[in-house]
């Protein structure tokens, strides 16, 4: 017989540690031909930092994304952006890169105020050109910097964030731990099989609070990513010890979710912007993959009533765990 059941599972994750200092510096240059370059040393993992890094230098400067050059996680030339982890990143270096485009932009405002006769304020840089009240003008990006050359400026900037630093109270332990919090609620669908304990997964909702999504495909690509790491995590990935060995070091006995086990992931990205972060983005990573596993433990229990308090929940947990069941009625002369 095959049982259905639907559970969910909600996170809270701290963005931005702030009980340490948690630094990250960048550099941006405008060159002659008009495109950017970014150096930070925030290492691209996988997850799409420097595509990330790219669009906010773009965003800021005016200029098209295809534009920017990011030069990342070069020790010989790229400051410090501390490590890619803790899902901070997007945060932390984002906001680093976006102070030193705007720093970098400033020389080419100023030459552009003194050709207007306006004040820096009313003046803006989008799409290759300077805009003025609101409208886009004859000059370009390019045009700018090449008068600046010409005078001998250089249109570079740096920047550095580094989240407020504040120590938690060492009684109470109370205190202000992470700069921001991303939120995430993931539902998930699922079919027991009662015969052979096989757990056919279904679908995925996923809804996740990540302030701005700068890159709404990459956002989702994570959330994607995380739920299969998820899947595995619930369902069938175990290290198996004995007396200090690990017994199934390959692939070939420690089981990992494929194509074939993935269900249909519904992301939903929630937008909430984050005053402090760049253009109002918090940050993905980690809170994709936190809720996946009890919202999937918590199905099964809808779908056959039992509550599993250890990963994974494997095929032979939920048949030993249906025989007890079953046994247990059977004694108390109650059938299932």
């Amino acid at each position: 017989m095959k049982k259905r059941g639907i559970g969910v599972g909600s996170m809270w994750y701290g963005i931005g540690n702030t009980a340490l200092p948690n630094p990250a510096g960048a550099f941006v240059e405008l060159l002659d031909d008009g495109t950017a370059i970014v150096l930070t040393g925030c290492a691209d993992i996988g997850q799409g930092s420097d595509t990330t890094l790219a669009q906010i230098a773009a965003q800021e400067l005016g200029i098209k994304y295809e534009d920017v050059r990011v030069a990342s996680a070069d020790t010989a030339i790229s400051p410090d952006a501390g490590a890619t982890s803790a899902s901070r990143q997007t945060y932390i270096s984002g906001n680093a890169v976006r102070l030193a485009a705007e720093e970098a932009k400033q020389e080419l405002l100023r030459e552009a105020a003194a050709i207007f006769h306006k004040p820096v304020e009313e003046l803006e840089l989008k799409e290759g050109r300077v805009w003025l009240a609101g409208a886009p003008t004859e000059r370009s990006v390019k045009e700018l910097i090449r008068r600046c050359r010409a005078q001998g400026k250089l249109t570079l900037g740096s920047g550095r964030f580094n989240p407020e630093t504040t120590q938690l109270d060492s009684d109470t332990g109370q205190g202000v731990p992470y700069a921001t919090y991303a939120f995430a609620t993931q539902a998930a669908e699922v079919e027991v099989d009662t015969i052979t304990g096989e757990v056919e997964l279904l679908k995925i909702y996923a809804a996740h609070d990540v302030g701005k999504a700068i890159n709404p495909q990459n956002v989702i690509g994570q959330v994607q990513g995380g739920c299969a790491m998820g899947i595995g995590y619930a369902l069938m990935e175990e290290v198996k010890v004995e007396e200090g060995v690990i017994k199934n070091p390959h692939l070939s006995g420690y089981i990992i979710p494929t194509t074939l086990d993935m269900p249909e992931i519904d992301v939903t990205i929630v937008e909430s912007l984050e005053e402090t972060g760049p253009f109002g983005a918090k940050g993905v990573g980690e809170p994709a993959l936190i809720p996946t596993a009890a919202a999937i433990a918590n199905a099964i229990y809808d779908a056959i009533g039992i509550r599993f308090t250890s990963l994974p929940i494997t095929a032979e947990k939920i048949v030993a765990a249906l025989k007890e069941k079953n046994e247990g009625s059977a004694r108390n002369g109650n059938s299932d």
